[in-house]
């Protein structure tokens, strides 16, 4: 979403932070090439005005101190003044209030109010355990109740059933007596949309609201929507009053503008944003989070939590347990290239890396997509389970058939073995006797930098990443920093990467060293 953005904020201040000293005149000429960047990028230009204005007036009146260079003072300011503008702390669905909290759906016609709503309880039933009831308010469209229905139905979730000939109004009285008389902690009003903002439309959403009295009244937003998700927020809140807002398709390729103004220019918090088409790909919005990723800092908090949801902790521990005594095979591959799939794929978690972000067009050029993985995971579900437990049975027939099976190529197959051999070896170097465990002095030593103590037996010493709350990671990157390991300088890592693993690989992966395609170091 913010790729442009990024690419163009980062040559400038990249620009600025080699520089010894600044003058007046060049802190003008960065932030003329910052509103440029802003408002290609769709956002408002009222919010643009403001953004620059208090970064000029900060940048002016700062007290550069004295092992910061003024370069780096600026890119501070115009991250803090980004965090400003997108909020300063992520905030959560509301659900403080008496049982059932109701929560009203508002947003013009396609916007994926629908969708959002099935989302919103998936998530409410999954991770906060709440007995949720939907209700489709919209009598215009189409089948736009049967379509809360089947996704109520996809996700294990109670809807209102349907009664022919009944107004919105009445449809949103009645699902708060059935929510109250079927023990319901929350109910969701799915509203119907327009095309464009008109009267009659603002004059029912009012009504609704009378009837049903929400605690939340969410307005759903397509981040693609560009300049004119400004007048939409604006009217929305004027006329109805929303508490929040939820941005969909945050993983299109549009330039993120409606992200940024619309936080801006409400005042009310961006709550969720809809990263992708099925029901689990709705994620909490973080301004902090959002502004590192802009400004090509990354976000480890992301990714560790990321990694936490969707990592077997079962699976993982069996590989632990296999990678000590060195052995992995094609299976453990595979597990590892549909993990990182789940995890957003290699274009996800390079966004997350610290300084990572500029590889991401590198790889791509080079032919290292997420198409490669899909590949090469086809390749070995081709492959009987003798194959993949022992690939050094694959002969020249052998591989003709995998390549058949698979449409790919007998040298596909040999690059992913290839790729596979060398991850081996670096396995058994790692878990091996030889090595001395190397994994587990590679990571004392990262805990000690961290003040974290000796891992003892094992990894003992290392916290579980995946039983601490957001605020602990939190705490833990600013730890990390504190004991300078900054993002994209992170020790021994030649330049943003992986503590251990030599430069820019990817956790869990052994390195993927020797990936095809990539160019190797000169």
């Amino acid at each position: 979403m913010f790729e442009t953005l990024q690419d163009r904020l980062g040559s400038i201040l990249n620009g600025l932070t080699g520089r010894g000293a600044l003058s007046e005149a060049d802190v003008s000429a960065a932030l003329r090439e910052v509103r440029r960047a802003l408002l290609e990028a769709d956002v408002a230009l009222e919010v643009v005005r403001s953004f620059t204005d208090a970064v000029r007036e900060k940048a002016v009146g700062a007290e550069i101190l004295k092992s910061i260079k003024p370069g780096q003072m600026v890119v501070k300011l115009v991250h803090d003044e980004l965090i400003s503008m997108l909020g300063s702390e992520g905030v959560s669905i509301d659900l403080n209030a008496a049982a059932p909290v109701v929560i009203m759906m508002v947003g013009l016609q396609g916007s994926g109010k629908t969708t959002t709503s099935g989302k919103i309880a998936h998530r409410l039933k999954t991770r906060d355990k709440k007995k949720v009831l939907m209700a489709s308010l919209d009598t215009r469209r189409p089948a736009a109740q049967e379509q809360l229905r089947q996704l109520g139905v996809q996700a294990g979730i109670d809807t209102l059933p349907v009664i022919a000939g009944q107004s919105p109004t009445d449809i949103a009285s009645r699902a708060v007596q059935a929510a109250k008389l079927g023990g319901h902690d929350v109910v969701i009003l799915d509203t119907a949309g327009r095309t464009h903002i008109d009267e009659p439309l603002m004059i029912e959403m009012a009504e609704i609201k009378r009837k049903s009295n929400p605690h939340e009244i969410l307005l759903v937003a397509d981040a693609l929507t560009g300049q004119d998700a400004v007048n939409l927020a604006r009217n929305f809140d004027d006329r109805v009053g929303i508490t929040g807002l939820v941005l969909t398709r945050m993983d299109g390729d549009g330039r993120g503008g409606a992200a940024l103004s619309m936080r801006a220019v409400t005042g009310k918090p961006i709550k969720l944003i809809g990263v992708g088409e099925k029901m689990g790909e709705l994620e909490e919005f973080h301004p902090r989070r959002v502004a590192d990723r802009i400004l090509g800092m990354g976000d480890i908090v992301s990714l560790v939590e990321k990694a936490a949801e969707n990592i077997d902790a079962e699976k993982a521990a069996a590989m632990a347990a296999k990678m000590a005594k060195g052995k992995f095979d094609l299976n453990d591959l595979a597990d590892q290239l549909g993990q990182m799939q789940k995890m957003g794929g290699m274009g996800g978690i390079m966004g997350m890396m610290p300084g990572m972000a500029g590889m991401k067009d590198k790889m791509s050029a080079a032919g290292l997509d997420d198409k490669l993985f899909g590949r090469q995971i086809a390749i070995i579900n081709s492959m009987t389970k003798a194959e993949r437990a022992n690939p050094d049975m694959l002969k020249h027939s052998r591989k003709k058939r995998i390549a058949a099976g698979s449409g790919t190529d007998a040298s596909d197959i040999n690059k992913l073995l290839k790729m596979h051999r060398q991850m081996a070896d670096m396995m058994k170097m790692m878990g091996g006797k030889k090595g001395g465990g190397m994994m587990k002095q590679m990571m004392g030593g990262l805990a000690g930098k961290m003040g974290l103590g000796g891992l003892g037996g094992g990894m003992g010493g290392m916290p579980d990443l995946s039983k601490m709350d957001p605020k602990q990671l939190e705490a833990l990157a600013k730890q990390a920093e504190a004991a300078g390991i900054k993002p994209g300088s992170m020790p021994g890592l030649g330049g943003g990467g992986l503590p251990g693993l030599g430069g820019g690989r990817l956790p869990g992966l052994g390195g993927l060293p020797g990936l095809p395609g990539l160019p190797k170091k000169k």
